[in-house]
């Protein structure tokens, strides 16, 4: 894993975070992204805490009834409402790029999952160091990819014609030429929360 220094008083401007958290959790039983860790953090606020270290800018993707106090969103982060949030997780991407792509001066946007609190904060640091207006950047572990997954600028009309559930494999599979694949010594980047029993 990269021991690169981590600057956390000054956030990348040039690149955009941007953390999905408007699915149902219908594997969990109830809705995952308010159950507690040891912390005492909501799910997602803990998924959302690396990001808000690294990035100047992030942005969480909610569905438009979600009560953003209760869920424990940091107030830096910006809140996007994804009204098709049941139409999958293709959808919400695209919300959430389409929105960002209207304001932001960031060239390179990365995407989280809201149920991923354990990613390492060097993994973080080594994957934004590869971001690029015109690549896809990767982080792996043991071969399998993980997050966050960053998409250059050049991405951005692919993502905002996303739909379904399938999110952001078919940009990948299109586009292999440009992505770069980062190997990291980090299972967090893989370990995601989908029954109660993985939250220990």
């Amino acid at each position: 894993m990269s021991t690169m220094p981590i600057d956390t008083e000054h956030p990348s401007q040039a690149v955009a975070g941007l953390v999905l958290a408007a699915g149902f959790s219908r594997r969990f039983g109830a809705d995952k992204r308010y159950a507690r860790l040891n912390s005492g953090q909501t799910l997602l606020a803990a998924s959302l805490a690396l990001p808000c270290t690294q990035l100047q800018d992030v942005w969480v993707v909610l569905r438009p009834e979600d009560d953003s106090t209760a869920l424990g969103i940091p107030a830096q982060v910006q809140v996007i409402r994804s009204p098709g949030s049941d139409l999958g997780m293709g959808h919400s991407l695209a919300s959430g790029v389409q929105h960002i792509s209207q304001i932001t001066v960031a060239d390179t946007i990365a995407v989280f999952l809201g149920d991923m609190p354990w990613i390492g904060a060097d993994s973080l640091a080594s994957v934004l160091a590869l971001a690029s207006p015109e690549h896809i950047v990767v982080p792996t572990f043991q071969d399998q990819p993980g997050h966050p997954v960053l998409f250059g600028r050049r991405f951005w009309p692919a993502l905002q014609g996303l739909t379904g559930d399938a999110g952001a494999k078919s940009v990948l599979n299109m586009n292999q030429g440009r992505v770069r694949y980062l190997p990291v010594n980090d299972p967090g980047i893989l370990r995601d929360i989908d029954v109660p029993y993985a939250l220990a």
